[in-house]
């Protein structure tokens, strides 16, 4: 893929995290992640592109871009169908590393979150088939590779895009950018990316009691699939909840318990607390870093999510 680093740098330079409409080059945000932020550049609207403001220096940041281009091969050689993709490293004097990823951008219309607004209940169904199934490409590609190769994955069902193609629907792959995979048992991410993100004041108490779990859960099948079907939840379509179960517990292995209602309930009220709590910190990390000490707060917040 073809990236105008030139564009990305002059747009890194002139962002203003806290004002968009006040920066250099127009853009528009397309999404949020954990540790990112997702855009439209100028009247690039074929491009989304993820900003990653986390890394300390050039050298961190070349190592983040290697490991993810690691991941996205490996997750192709898996099964799943990634859009086309490219990573960027822009360094502006005085300011964290940032690492832009760069796919082809898709109508917000087909992805799978959306869909589940718009489709008939009859369609829904294979939607969420195709989502499971695709899923299941990584833990076989696990089951046969493990112990030198091993991958998570966040199959939550914003992750994904349902394509109409010539040969019938393609399911799309799309959050490839926390790409958590172990070589010979060894973790490849660095877990402190997590934590850049979080305020100062937090992170001891998150590398203490959350972080491992974080590192860990989405190389669990049933807790991704825990994940996925409690985000339902977040989305607004709590009446998919037993279909997505059922559906999923097709798949689960004798060595694995069959997931219930009440179980994605309560892993859901957990995890909406969890994530309130912590936006609410980050704000005031915003607030302190901006207004009290005067500095710049490399990223952008949310408004208030529905959940």
């Amino acid at each position: 893929m073809d990236i105008n680093e030139e564009l990305l740098y002059q747009f890194e330079k002139g962002l203003n995290p806290q004002n968009l409409g006040s920066s250099l080059i127009p853009a528009t945000i397309l999404g949020f992640g954990e540790i990112s932020t997702i855009f439209q550049i100028a009247d690039h609207t074929d491009l989304a592109f993820k900003r990653m403001p986390l890394f300390s220096d050039r050298a961190s940041a070349e190592t983040y871009t290697s490991k993810y281009i690691q991941y996205c091969q490996l997750l192709i050689e898996a099964g799943l169908k990634l859009p086309e993709h490219g990573t960027c490293v822009i360094q502006v004097t005085d300011r964290p590393v940032s690492v832009y990823i760069v796919q082809r951008q898709f109508p917000i219309a087909r992805f799978s979150h959306k869909l589940i607004h718009t489709l008939d209940r009859k369609d829904t169904h294979p939607l969420l088939e195709h989502i499971v199934s695709e899923t299941e490409k990584v833990w076989h590609f696990n089951h046969s590779r493990r112990p030198s190769i091993e991958l998570a994955l966040d199959g939550q069902i914003s992750n994904w895009v349902w394509l109409e193609g010539e040969t019938g629907p393609q399911m799309i792959y799309v959050d490839t950018s926390t790409p958590l995979h172990r070589i010979e048992g060894q973790e490849q991410l660095d877990p402190e990316l997590f934590l850049q993100s979080a305020p100062s004041f937090l992170r001891w108490i998150i590398r203490w009691l959350f972080l491992s779990d974080v590192m860990n859960r989405y190389y669990n099948p049933r807790s991704v699939y825990i994940d996925l079907t409690a985000n339902l939840y977040k989305e607004q379509r709590p009446d998919l909840v037993p279909e997505t179960i059922q559906i999923i517990n097709q798949y689960i292995t004798d060595d694995l318990r069959p997931l219930s209602v009440k179980e994605v309930q309560n892993y859901y009220k957990e995890d909406k607390i969890i994530w309130t709590v912590f936006l609410a910190f980050r704000r005031l990390d915003c607030w302190i870093s901006t207004k009290f000490l005067r500095r710049r707060y490399e990223f952008i917040l949310p408004g208030k999510i529905k959940r």
